[in-house]
């Protein structure tokens, strides 16, 4: 099982990780919240929309363009496969790593789908 691992920064900002259950980061918050509480609503909205995200694959010419909540899974300027999860609003929550191959870009959503929804969350200390 999955863990959600929130740590406060130098400057008193919020950030978080979704490491699977080997320790790998998953999933990094989009964004440094500026309280606690903002961070751990971040870590909610993750957990919420994550298991229900379409995917919307943005690699494949003429793709279909879903509804929020989703997975979108892209190219980056260095040719890299990524993908980010978009909320019901629209607002990107999550981020992943570069992949070389596509394949294991979506085993990476795939993970994040199996252990966002009943992951604990671990505060760390400064």
């Amino acid at each position: 099982m999955g863990k959600f691992v929130i740590k406060p920064s130098k400057n008193g900002e919020f950030t978080f990780n979704l490491k699977a259950g080997n320790g790998e980061v998953i999933l990094q918050a989009s964004e440094t919240y500026t309280s606690l509480d903002a961070c751990k609503n971040g870590v909610a909205s993750v957990a919420k929309n994550a298991p229900i995200a379409a995917l919307e694959d943005q690699t494949v010419e003429g793709f279909e363009t879903q509804k929020n909540p989703k997975f979108e899974v892209y190219k980056d300027k260095g040719g890299e496969i990524r993908y980010r999860l978009k909320a019901g609003n629209g607002e990107i929550i999550g981020r992943g790593e570069g992949y070389k191959a596509k394949a294991s870009c979506l085993k990476g959503i795939e993970s994040i789908r199996k252990n966002a929804a009943d992951s604990e969350t671990v505060v760390l200390d400064e």
